[in-house]
């Protein structure tokens, strides 16, 4: 936007619009997820114009294909109408190329790259209704992706403790250095605004921050960049440092058909999951139900100790007339008296 001026988080920051080209995660002269749709802006929804964008149902339409490139060729015999299962294919080989150079980028792992695109793309899946009628799926997409590779969950998993391989080229590592340095969203500001091409008001919102806290962001990040590397860049120049180093390695994504079925064996398993838990609560409340007592029974109380009774004391010496009771009682019969009987007369 010249002419504009934003402030940042530091004071008064001139603000412009984003350079012209293809995303970070684009091949050269192709177009990325955000270099021809603008950000996933939560809470802007209308092109450069002013306009609605439309629906990217028409997009995919055969009138429309000239408005959507990066469609594949499948989609121009598909008819007026896609299905769910080809509209989804559609977008997966339109995004998730780029997609995997982005969430590499910001994370620095080709594994966990691969992996955010797996589930923002499976996530997408389960919720496709809401996808399909989105102004912009890609940005839906790219947002799900990149929460998932910066997710802090992702440093207590065994398999991400040790860092891969560096880039082999200095540059590409010194570059890719200084990007991990950063904070997660002064990354992710840098990656979208430098990289994917969207303008600062989408990058705001995708990172769900305030414009004026995305420009301070980015001129942090810059700065940051531009001491840590041995040769500094400008906008243009970052812009193509980061195209070359998302790049480079290995980027092909998983097949869109494996994807699909990759949800939808999740989201069984979690039904199922679901189910047993459920099932498992409905008999422990039973059985506790059925055991439990259906009346109170007040416990027993302790015993106490009584206190002020006399101690009870031992019988002392027998007196005389004791030992003669004593002789007598047992110089008598053990059986008592002799038992009467009746005399017949």
């Amino acid at each position: 936007m010249p002419g504009d001026g934003h402030e940042s988080e530091h004071g008064s920051v001139p603000v412009r619009g984003p350079e012209s080209g293809a995303g970070a995660g684009s091949e050269r002269g192709a177009p990325s997820s955000g270099g021809a749709e603008s950000g996933r802006g939560r809470s802007s929804r209308t092109g450069g114009r002013g306009r609605r964008r439309p629906s990217w149902a028409r997009a995919l339409r055969p009138s429309g294909l000239n408005r959507a490139p990066g469609a594949v060729p499948a989609a121009r015999q598909a008819g007026p109408y896609l299905t769910p299962a080809q509209a989804f294919d559609a977008l997966y080989a339109y995004c998730a190329p780029a997609l995997v150079r982005q969430a590499y980028l910001l994370t620095g792992r080709r594994d966990l790259a691969h992996e955010s695109v797996e589930r923002a793309f499976q996530r997408a899946w389960d919720h496709w209704p809401e996808v399909a009628r989105d102004p912009d799926p890609a940005g839906w997409v790219r947002a799900a992706a990149h929460d998932w590779a910066l997710s802090p969950w992702h440093r207590f998993r065994r398999r991400y403790r040790h860092p891969e391989p560096p880039p082999p080229d200095d540059h590409d590592r010194a570059l890719l250095d200084a990007l991990l340095s950063l904070p997660p969203p002064y990354r992710r500001t840098l990656v979208l605004y430098d990289g994917v091409g969207l303008d600062l008001p989408d990058t705001a919102a995708e990172t769900e921050a305030s414009t004026r806290a995305a420009a301070g962001r980015l001129l942090y990040a810059r700065e940051v960049l531009a001491e840590r590397l041995p040769e500094p860049a400008g906008p243009r120049e970052l812009h193509d440092r980061l195209a070359e180093l998302a790049s480079s390695g290995r980027t092909r994504a998983a097949e869109p058909a494996a994807v699909r079925v990759g949800g939808e064996r999740r989201a069984r398993l979690w039904t199922r999951t679901a189910a047993a838990v459920t099932v498992v609560l409905i008999g422990s409340t039973a059985m506790t139900l059925h055991t439990a007592p259906t009346h109170y029974v007040p416990p027993v109380p302790p015993g106490e100790t009584v206190r002020g009774v006399p101690p009870r004391a031992a019988p002392g010496p027998l007196s005389d007339d004791q030992r003669e009771l004593r002789d007598r009682l047992r110089e008598a019969l053990l059986d008592g008296p002799e038992r009467l009987t009746p005399e017949a007369r």
